[in-house]
């Protein structure tokens, strides 16, 4: 930002720019440098692009975003007033961190935002492995001088207690399967009883269902299990700052709430408690205060796409979970229905039941239940992958799968990838604006399928998946690893396009948001996880997430500006009413449907 404080900074994208296939349109186009300044210099030969930002003038013109060929160049709109609360920078002509989450003892505070924001940075500097440098990546400042920088604020005895090791930091990572790669072998036990200063590991172990692998090697577990041991890794030790990065990611809905209890339950008034979620109902239920962005506290701040106290728009528009966004039942012409057979399958000793059900065209059917009661299994079997052992034959259908993993084998780029799968559809303008636009396939097309992030296959395995001509679409976790606004753009696209193109989904998810804003219907699963599962008839979505609450003992209502389910605190207000008066879920908005009692 330029001493003038602008209100819009240029920012090259270095994954996009490709000064050697293009023409240097943005150098040729700006008007400071026919004026005979150097405010864009690039050559042919150089990597990226570099934008001078006190030559630039981007709160007035913006020509060299609209004329780049690849859309490297981007206009940030900014507050007038940060430019002295820049905390970090990487380097020029990329994203600033300005100011910080303030953590407060005794609460849990929460993060949330989209993936690159900076939640992973802020978290660094919150944990003191990384020092703020003020924006001064070419300079950086001692430590005195940034805590006279935050003089005045609560950070300034923060980062003071920071500096004088008188904070103890431990954080979960983001990626726990990277976990089996940077420790030893051992089993979970050993791991536990070694870091167990607080004395309550047998505790933990029980309330995050660790008792069977304790004795269990650390390189084999799922992902899942690990997830829940690094949590637990956490909640043993004594520290006076907790960072729990991504926490609910490869755990079912059941997992998610026992880990978020147990998060909770580390709160004291000398500790500092510090998350980061992309599951807004999990975050929601967790946190006492919630940052996302520019530290404005609020969910529905983020959803709204809008910052009041700053008159800023930081996203073009607003997002909300109206259930009834398409149609009515009564409005929605269905042509097909189909029956599949009571069925039983066996794999080694985990026994599987299926109740006979119906589907229909244009209609989405959400599988909800914890890990390993079988979804993937009902999945693979309905997509042909699998033969039941008693009842069937399922429907002979065309089908498209998208798998819970994804693992890339392909060698090219996304779009050699698109040319050789779906050639058809993606070159087709209707599927190009429901599908790939709302996905942001644009971005990561032309990049090799091996470099792209987890997020990024995500998008493009989903792409791939609603591509294929079919019948019916088999979609397991269509949230992984994407960030908040990503799930909600995935869930408005699969939503859309089963609809207009009258086709059936069959969706395995986790993320209580997106499942209630997909599901037509649901299938709850029952039992005991990998011993024995029962596959209930498909209900509608009040009777399933009924059932499913129930099991889950928690209540929800929906938020009345954004119609967000939100769980209830456990043993709060609303949530004892709610219970008291035997309805699990209330409805705060008279133009939905959300009330259903036991």
């Amino acid at each position: 930002m330029s001493k003038r404080n602008l209100t819009r900074i240029a920012i090259v994208n270095n994954d996009k720019c490709k000064p050697s296939r293009c023409q240097q349109e943005c150098r040729k186009c700006c008007p400071v440098v026919r004026m005979g300044k150097l405010c864009i210099e690039v050559t042919p030969t150089d990597k990226m692009a570099y934008i001078s930002e006190e030559l630039c003038v981007g709160d007035r013109c913006g020509i060299c975003s609209k004329k780049c060929p690849f859309g490297a160049i981007t206009m940030v709109n900014l507050p007038t007033n940060l430019d002295r609360h820049t905390t970090h920078r990487y380097g020029a002509n990329s994203f600033k961190l300005h100011r910080l989450p303030t953590p407060r003892t005794g609460v849990v505070l929460g993060l949330v935002g989209t993936n690159g924001i900076g939640k992973t940075t802020a978290l660094k500097i919150l944990s003191g492995k990384m020092k703020p440098n003020l924006g001064r990546f070419d300079n950086e400042p001692e430590w005195t001088e940034i805590l006279t920088t935050f003089r005045g604020s609560e950070l300034q005895n923060y980062f003071k207690k920071i500096v004088e090791d008188d904070l103890k930091s431990i954080t979960k990572p983001q990626y726990v399967d990277q976990i089996i790669r940077a420790i030893p072998e051992g089993t979970v036990r050993e791991y536990l009883s070694k870091k167990d200063s607080l004395g309550v590991m047998d505790k933990i172990s029980r309330e995050l269902d660790l008792v069977h692998v304790l004795d269990r090697n650390i390189i084999h577990l799922s992902g899942g299990e690990l997830q829940r041991f690094a949590i637990a890794m956490l909640c043993v030790q004594k520290a006076d700052i907790y960072i729990f990065d991504e926490p609910s990611s490869y755990l079912d809905v059941k997992q998610r709430l026992k880990s978020a209890q147990a998060i909770r339950d580390l709160v004291q008034h000398d500790r500092y408690i510090i998350t980061v979620e992309h599951d807004l109902s999990v975050l929601d239920y967790l946190s006492d205060f919630i940052c996302c962005l520019y530290g404005v506290p609020g969910i529905n701040i983020f959803l709204d796409g809008y910052i009041p106290p700053e008159n800023m728009r930081f996203r073009e528009t607003s997002l909300n979970f109206r259930v009834s966004e398409t149609a009515n039942k009564e409005e929605v012409k269905r042509f097909c229905r189909y029956d599949y057979p009571h069925m039983r399958k066996q794999i080694g000793t985990f026994q599987m039941e299926i109740m006979e059900g119906q589907f229909t065209d244009s209609e989405i059917i959400v599988m909800m239940g914890e890990n390993g009661t079988g979804k993937t299994t009902f999945i693979r079997m309905l997509a042909g992958l699998l033969q039941p052992d008693e009842g069937g034959p399922v429907p002979r259908l065309n089908v498209s799968y998208k798998p819970q993993k994804i693992i890339p084998k392909f060698e090219g780029t996304v779009r050699q990838l698109f040319h050789t799968k779906i050639r058809d559809a993606y070159v087709n303008p209707q599927f190009i604006a429901d599908v790939m636009r709302p996905l942001k396939i644009d971005d990561i097309i032309d990049q090799e399928l091996s470099h792209i992030s987890g997020g990024e296959l995500q998008r493009v395995a989903l792409t791939l998946c609603l591509g294929k001509p079919a019948d019916v679409y088999l979609i397991d976790e269509p949230s992984a690893y994407l960030d908040s606004e990503q799930r909600i753009h995935a869930a408005r696209v699969i939503k859309r396009y089963i609809l207009h193109a009258k086709k059936t989904a069959f969706v395995v998810e986790h993320d209580f948001l997106m499942a209630t804003y997909l599901a037509d219907r649901v299938v709850v699963f029952e039992g005991m996880p990998g011993i024995e599962t029962k596959a209930n008839t498909p209900k509608t979505l009040l009777e399933g997430v009924n059932k499913f609450l129930q099991s889950l003992d928690i209540t929800f209502r929906r938020d009345p500006n954004n119609f967000r389910p939100r769980i209830n605190k456990l043993n709060g207000v609303k949530d004892c009413e709610q219970k008291k008066s035997e309805t699990r879920i209330r409805n705060d908005c008279p133009e939905t449907n959300w009330v259903i009692k036991n």
